[in-house]
């Protein structure tokens, strides 16, 4: 497969629209790492509203965080008939001999959210590296100094190492004049909270709880650390997340989580259907909002990345205006918290 440039609708992130030929028989086959978070259930219903309003048939597979599995999942959509794949890779490193074998068969390959360093892959996410940077902003706002804690993503998820990128940038200023110290970080395998919560139980102990900020890079870890911080009667740290889930959300109402990052996960996969969709019927042109992006390891993607929100206590209502969350779910527990739960 050459390097792919798409045409097709992207309505739903504010891309122009350029119509494509409904195929029925078009087949587009998914591919997720996992289900254990909150937030791609919510991916998975807006590709398939995408893919069904294009007149394509949506095939899936859990790999269930392993990456063999997701290799023999690709490899099972393939023979099924997929016409275009979208993969959600566990392992960003191992994921190769799946592009490998779409290729061979002249199947294109979207990488959603997560990089797929291959330049036959068209890349979807959002800005990771911005949303690292807003998640440190918005924890730096609330606790300008003291000793961090960075609580980080999956070893295996590139965009781990994106976030904290961006992290860094915002927080070097204030470590190079010793305003913030970062006594520990760790990463978290699988984004597991169950691992977070272990890793932070672990410098807390080590640190004699002298804990005064987490940055942890999405809402699953935030989850994990707010256990932690709970359990030693420390709760309301200033604390990161991303991805809006309800819970972490519900936390920032709070007081338990400083910041959610917002990827509105319908924008994402909605896209990501559209996209599939013109790749599975063998569209060419280019897509509205496309740059040409090079990717740390020098691999030339034609990409795409939609924008990040930032939820704090400040602008709670933005997620309740958007349908993303009921005033009720996000106000559980609250008393004389921040608008719309006062």
């Amino acid at each position: 497969m050459n390097k792919i440039i798409i045409a097709a609708a992207v309505a739903a992130a504010g891309f122009g629209t350029t119509a494509f030929a409904q195929d029925d028989t078009l087949t587009v086959g998914v591919s997720w790492s996992n289900f254990q978070e909150e937030r791609w259930k919510t991916d998975e219903a807006a590709i398939r509203a995408a893919l069904e309003a294009a007149g394509a048939t949506y095939i899936s597979a859990d790999a269930q965080s392993s990456s063999a599995k997701q290799l023999s999942d690709v490899e099972s959509l393939i023979a099924q008939g997929a016409d275009a794949l979208i993969i959600l890779a566990q392992d960003s490193a191992a994921i190769g001999p799946a592009v490998d074998a779409a290729d061979a068969e002249g199947i294109p390959v979207l990488a959603y959210d997560r990089l797929i360093e291959d330049s036959r892959a068209f890349y979807l996410t959002f800005d990771n590296v911005e949303v690292g940077r807003m998640q440190a902003r918005a924890v730096f706002a609330a606790q300008p100094a003291g000793n961090y804690v960075m609580i980080k993503g999956s070893p295996t998820d590139p965009n781990a190492d994106f976030l904290r990128g961006g992290q860094q940038e915002i927080l070097q200023e204030a470590i190079d004049s010793g305003a913030i110290t970062i006594v520990d970080e760790a990463y978290t395998d699988g984004w597991l909270p169950a691992n977070a919560q272990r890793n932070m139980e672990q410098i807390l102990t080590a640190n004699d709880n002298m804990v005064d900020a987490v940055v942890a890079s999405n809402d699953g870890t935030a989850g994990g650390v707010v256990a932690a911080l709970t359990a030693q009667g420390m709760e309301g740290l200033a604390v990161s997340g991303q991805d809006g889930d309800h819970a972490a959300l519900n936390r920032v109402a709070l007081g338990t989580q400083t910041v959610s990052v917002w990827k509105d996960a319908r924008e994402l996969g909605s896209a990501a259907g559209e996209i599939a969709a013109a790749l599975a019927a063998d569209s060419m042109g280019m897509v509205d909002g496309a740059v040409m992006w090079t990717s740390p390891g020098g691999t030339e993607m034609n990409s795409i990345f939609l924008a990040p929100v930032p939820v704090t206590a400040d602008n709670l209502s933005v997620v309740t205006d958007a349908g993303w969350i009921t005033v009720e779910a996000l106000c559980q527990g609250v008393t004389d918290g921040p608008a719309p739960c006062s």
